[in-house]
């Protein structure tokens, strides 16, 4: 199978271009590649699709096996496959998800693509469509009780569903072990991506977050949209203008345009290598 290795802040995936490439069982190959001491090393498989409803599918799956709906790193790094290789000759293009359809605008140096804008669609607040059990409709500054400890919570779906937190310091949380309790937290029925934030300024935020199936990564896209959306709604940022968010691996910019409810991600998209590996034993 041949694939590409890339990146977008760190948050890493194995691409395989499935216009030429063949993957029959994709949960078993993305546990296998992703392994990082016996496979390739990554967050997850991105398999890159034909679609008859729009210029090319995302096919994810984390490094767990399971089907991921929406990464908005990952996505990112698709455009910049397709319009890299010849796949799309154009700089606005569109991307069907399990989360609907995605819609992208490329920034071109020498001839590739570099900074890329994604239309990340209207952050979904409900609770029930997280989902997320609550007794209130919507899910903002409340209190959940985490490992014996309590934390206050603002639950936002960006295709996939986010509890953000927002504690003094994201640097000195022990990750690996309170990720996992709110992954699998009973609120949770579909799992939950969590983020935990640290407030720099009105316009600058940090955050570590742990994502459902995969671990702590160093960056989630549909993270940093929540993010921006909880700390507007929270009044921890100033909403007007793009908001930076700080991951591990880089910066994102975020925007949540009010008047039309769309969230914006501007980020960089970074090819690492291309390869081929031997899956025979996968039956592939």
């Amino acid at each position: 199978m041949k694939f590409t290795k890339m990146h977008g802040i760190g948050n890493d995936y194995v691409y395989v271009n499935c216009f030429e490439e063949t993957v029959k069982d994709p949960a078993a190959v993305a546990k296998f590649v992703s392994d990082r001491h016996f496979g390739i090393g990554s967050d997850g498989l991105i398999l890159i699709r034909p679609s008859e409803i729009a210029d090319c599918e995302m096919d994810m799956y984390n490094l767990d096996g399971s089907q991921g709906a929406m990464c908005g790193n990952g996505i990112r790094c698709v455009a910049k496959y397709v319009y890299d290789h010849g796949i799309v000759d154009k700089t606005s293009l569109s991307i069907a998800t399990r989360s609907g359809i995605k819609y992208v605008d490329l920034a071109i140096r020498d001839g590739k693509a570099s900074m890329v804008k994604v239309n990340m669609g209207s952050p979904i607040l409900t609770a029930k469509e997280i989902p997320v059990v609550a007794e209130t409709e919507q899910v903002i500054d409340a209190p959940i009780t985490v490992a014996g400890k309590e934390y206050h919570m603002t639950a936002v779906s960006m295709g996939n569903p986010h509890a953000i937190i927002y504690v003094d310091d994201v640097d000195s949380l022990d990750l690996e072990k309170i990720g996992p309790s709110f992954e699998n937290h009973v609120c949770f029925p579909d799992r939950v991506n969590t983020e935990f934030v640290q407030v720099i300024d009105r316009h600058t935020v940090k955050m570590r977050v742990w994502e459902r199936g995969s671990g702590e990564t160093l960056a989630c896209g549909t993270g940093a949209c929540a993010v921006t959306v909880a700390s507007i709604l929270n009044d921890k940022v100033d909403g007007s203008n793009p908001v930076t968010v700080q991951l591990l691996g880089g910066d994102l910019n975020i925007s949540w345009e009010r008047d039309e409810n769309l969230v914006y991600m501007t980020g960089p998209a970074t090819t690492v290598f291309d390869g081929e590996i031997d899956l025979g034993f996968l039956g592939e």
